[in-house]
């Protein structure tokens, strides 16, 4: 496809095609995306058509050279992991790092871990942001129309290979699982072969047994148990990074890694308590049941692990999968003893190990404060429809500016409802479509929701509504199958109406590259729920139809009814204004278009922050006390204590500098965005209006098939599809995502390609 060019953009494109074709020095480099990314806005800003460059692929490579050295960097980290209870690494690398002036002096021997462990995942935080950034705003605009297709040889590797308690478990997950399993194998291994070479005890005063004693072996065993746990904690907290750069880089998000926290979080606690539990009974065979009780000033401080223990018991069997689905308050606040938990467990292990594990605490801290700023503006919450089967639809305003991807998703929290409480629940809306407006959809199956609807039928005309989000895929993957089968069950289908909506958007543009088939196989338990179909167009008093185009099927399962209601039993939904407040404003980005750049600009510039402060009081303050002292050291928790104080310092300044620019902006563009609210006349705040039928409704009508009193033969109906390339979603009950993930593993068809969506928190 050939693109008209302005002349005056003529010979900075020639000079482009150079720069591209022999990008000899990174500072050239550094120009050529300088240029690419001034002469794209200014082309937008001109109305412009952008140009695509014959040279794309010269850009693609550029990017590939990010991702080699992030790919390198991260090896180097995991390698370290490695090496870490090896010989050589106690015996040569340790020592040799460790004994210099700089390390000793500035850092009291914390240098070689912030070097070795914090170092490289920082570096690939930011960098990969940088990474995201670029694959954002040049690779979109500047992409080729080909439909992107995963290798054959790759392919196979993401279908569902274990379905079990664990969940849906892909190959891919499958390998990393082996391989971790594999690292705390080889860890314990030759930390308990390094530690028996040369037994001793590493307090004063406690009884000294012969080197080759059962019960020292049983200490050095109990003892290691710890260290591979804490390699658990090196990676728990990634996964509830929502807005971390590091998932997107592996195509993940922080809703389909749940999981990976849950699983290192039953390992840890069992590493923990193996390790717990071996020290008790080795002071009580050795007859130093005291040592429970102590706080030592020169060594680890054995009453911190211990509480940390207990809140860990407490956390632990609160967050099993029964307890959470039949009292989830008492899981959700129970949770949120990992302050104490993480408090005591730092003191327990002392600074060099929290230097281990710092990256993902760091990460996790950065991401939390920025949520923790966002939510503090109240979200501009316009109408909610409450449609006949119960579930109700909050629809936002927002800016303009704000792009998110389908089947992202928005915390709310209602603080008349209960201000502790965050509730995920997907977005509906499209971006392209709606640009000014956000909307998601809630289903009254709790006490939260049932709380909400209620306060919604009564006669209030204004909502409190904070918010966090949205957060989402950074790509539309599922537009590169020929064909795709969407299956939900019930309050399921909400994902799917954000991709429906997608491709209706994408239908529109000249030449796209959307599925030849869209099949929505929804399953029901009574006909009221129908009403969610009517949400798959945007309802905005626009006309929206079906594109020509769009080969879009609706197969609805009312399971639970044999008969068709008749038209006088059909509800009509009712939707109700709101009038919000001066103060409330659009949804918008936390960190404005620029998101990427700016996360990175906030995680390097923190972590330097936190090294220059950890340095600077560790020389000028610690180190002539340590030095001076008369009674041994400086005290062995307030390393920690420091530690965490200063981490949390360069956070808090750095995040609320960002934040504070960045806020103006997002005032002047909030009342830009209530501007366009005036001149509309809509109905008086808080009261109903009926909705007759729209045309969505109509258009959805004529699309749907609906089939009484069964369900749905997924099997069939997926083994039916014959395109080469089936892409096959599904999202609902955990019954129905195993069964189609059971039809779509390795042993069945080879063309359906599998991806569960789930949302259980």
């Amino acid at each position: 496809m050939k693109y008209s060019m302005l002349p005056e953009y003529k010979n900075q494109y020639s000079m482009l095609h150079r720069r591209l074709f022999f990008p000899c020095t990174i500072s050239r480099m550094t120009w050529t995306w300088g240029c690419i990314i001034k002469t794209w806005y200014r082309m937008k800003c001109r109305g412009s058509p952008i140009p695509l460059l014959e040279e794309n692929k010269q850009m693609r490579n550029l990017n590939a050279v990010v991702g080699a050295v992030l790919l390198v960097a991260l090896v180097g980290w995991l390698m370290i992991w490695v090496m870490l209870p090896t010989k050589a690494y106690k015996n040569s690398w340790d020592p040799n790092l460790s004994s210099t002036h700089f390390n000793s002096v500035y850092f009291q021997g914390q240098g070689t871990n912030l070097l070795l462990f914090s170092f490289p995942v920082m570096f690939i935080a930011a960098l990969g942001c940088v990474y995201l950034h670029f694959h954002t705003r040049l690779q979109e605009p500047f992409s080729s129309s080909k439909r992107e297709v995963k290798p054959k040889l790759i392919s196979p590797l993401w279908r569902p290979y274990v379905i079990s308690p664990l969940g849906i478990v892909t190959g891919v997950e499958l390998a990393f699982m082996a391989m971790f399993i594999a690292l705390l194998i080889w860890s314990l291994a030759n930390y308990v072969y390094v530690s028996f070479g040369h037994l001793h005890m590493h307090k004063q005063g406690e009884k000294i047994m012969h080197a080759c004693s059962w019960q020292a072996k049983f200490r050095s065993v109990s003892l290691r148990l710890g260290y591979v746990g804490n390699i658990c904690w090196a990676f728990l907290f990634f996964p509830v990074t929502r807005g971390s750069s590091l998932l997107p880089l592996l195509g993940l998000t922080s809703e389909s890694t749940i999981k990976y926290h849950i699983w290192l979080g039953h390992v840890s606690n069992v590493l923990f308590a193996l390790h717990t539990i071996g020290f008790v009974v080795y002071w009580g065979m050795t007859n130093q049941m005291s040592e429970m009780l102590e706080w030592s000033r020169t060594y680890v401080s054995n009453v911190a692990g211990e509480i940390a223990m207990v809140i860990a018991v407490v956390m632990w069997v609160t967050s099993f999968g029964r307890v959470r689905r039949k009292m989830f308050e008492v899981f959700f606040y129970t949770h949120h003893l990992y302050v104490l938990y993480i408090l005591f467990y730092l003191l327990h292990v002392g600074a060099d190990y929290l230097c281990m594990i710092l990256p993902g605490m760091f990460l996790f801290m950065i991401d939390r404060y920025l949520r923790f700023l966002q939510s503090q503006r109240n979200a501009r919450l316009i109408s909610a429809r409450l449609l006949p089967c119960g579930s109700v639809e909050l629809n936002f305003s927002k800016c303009p500016g704000l792009k998110y991807n389908p089947t992202s998703i928005l915390f709310i929290n209602i603080p008349t409802i209960s201000k502790l409480q965050w509730h995920p629940f997907t977005v509906t809306s499209n971006s392209n479509l709606e640009p000014n407006n956000l909307s998601l959809v809630v289903k009254s199956l709790g006490s939260w929701s049932r709380k909400l609807s209620q306060q919604i039928s009564s006669s209030v005309d204004r909502l409190q509504v904070s918010v966090e989000g949205p957060y989402g895929p950074i790509s539309s993957h599922f537009l590169r199958h020929e064909e795709l089968v969407l299956i939900s069950g019930g309050s399921g289908i909400t994902p799917f109406i954000s991709i429906i909506r997608e491709i209706i958007f994408q239908s529109s543009n000249p030449n796209p590259q959307i599925p030849s088939r869209i099949l929505l196989i929804c399953a029901f338990k009574n006909s009221t729920d129908l009403a969610m179909l009517d949400l798959l167009l945007p309802f905005d008093g626009t006309p929206h139809p079906i594109p020509e185009l769009l080969n879009l099927q609706i197969e609805a399962y009312i399971t639970r009814e044999k008969d068709q209601p008749t038209d006088s039993e059909k509800q009509p939904a009712q939707t109700k204004r709101f009038n919000p407040a001066q103060s409330d404003g659009p949804i918008s980005a936390n960190l404005g278009p620029n998101a990427w750049l700016w996360l990175g600009a906030i995680i390097l510039s923190s972590f330097a922050l936190f090294v220059v402060l950890l340095g600077v009081v560790t020389r000028f303050y610690i180190y002539p006390i340590d030095r001076n002292a008369h009674d041994g050291s400086y005290h062995y928790s307030y390393f920690v204590l420091w530690d965490g104080f200063l981490a949390c310092a360069g956070v808090l300044a750095v995040s609320s500098a960002v934040f504070l620019v960045k806020k103006r902006r997002d005032l002047a563009e909030g009342n830009r965005v209530k501007g366009l609210e005036v001149g509309v006349s809509p109905p008086p705040p808080g009261s109903f209006v009926g909705e007759v039928e729209s045309v969505p409704v109509q258009c959805v009508a004529g699309a749907t098939n609906v089939h009484f009193g069964r369900r749905p033969d997924l099997k069939r109906i997926l083994l039916d599809c014959g395109a080469s390339d089936v892409g096959v979603m599904a999202c609902g009950s955990r019954s129905l995502r195993h069964e189609v993930a059971q039809i779509c593993s390795p042993g069945s068809a080879q063309n359906l390609h599998f991806e569960s969506i789930s949302f259980n928190w």
